[in-house]
């Protein structure tokens, strides 16, 4: 189902995070659920994935991750604070220790000027440290393309979090 770059990343970032005794938990929107679903797709991996929460509307991500809807009608669904905000979410509601959230423009269709297909912000969140954030414009790769990209993405920020997170407990902050 996945390809085999993206299985191999996949199980090096759930190898490291069960060496650190860390779960993971998945907020998604333009991806609906392709982020967990690679994840979930190595074998034991119910060892280090709690859940994901797949929020694909402004309602799902207001009622299941506590996204205010103000911070929607400000900035928009596709945004940085949403972003943010699904990543924070997710670590309330859920056992994770760690969390990736996404929300973008996958197309065909849905672009604007401001907005473009291709555009998806990513957030990456732990307590007590700094959440990461990436504005992605990969520009018209298809909707499949949009998707796949985004998932590497997600786990390129997991990856860094928790080698940031590793990197700082050796130095003792």
């Amino acid at each position: 189902m996945f390809s085999d770059q993206l299985t191999a990343q996949a199980t090096d970032l759930l190898r490291a995070c069960e060496a650190a005794g860390v779960m993971v938990a998945t907020a998604e929107s333009c991806t609906g659920g392709l982020i967990a679903g690679c994840l979930t797709e190595i074998a034991g991996s119910s060892a280090v994935v709690d859940r994901g929460f797949v929020t694909y509307s402004n309602e799902a991500k207001n009622a299941m991750l506590d996204v205010p809807m103000a911070t929607i009608d400000a900035h928009g669904a596709v945004s940085e604070p949403v972003a943010r905000a699904m990543a924070a979410g997710a670590l309330v509601h859920s056992l994770a220790h760690i969390t990736v959230a996404c929300t973008g423009v996958a197309g065909p269709g849905g672009g604007t000027a401001d907005k473009p297909v291709g555009l998806v912000h990513l957030a990456c969140a732990r307590a007590g440290r700094e959440t990461l954030h990436r504005e992605q414009r990969y520009g018209d790769l298809g909707r499949a393309g949009i998707r796949e990209t985004t998932v590497i993405t997600a786990l390129e920020m997991l990856t860094e979090m928790l080698a940031q997170d590793l990197a700082q407990d050796l130095i003792g902050t």
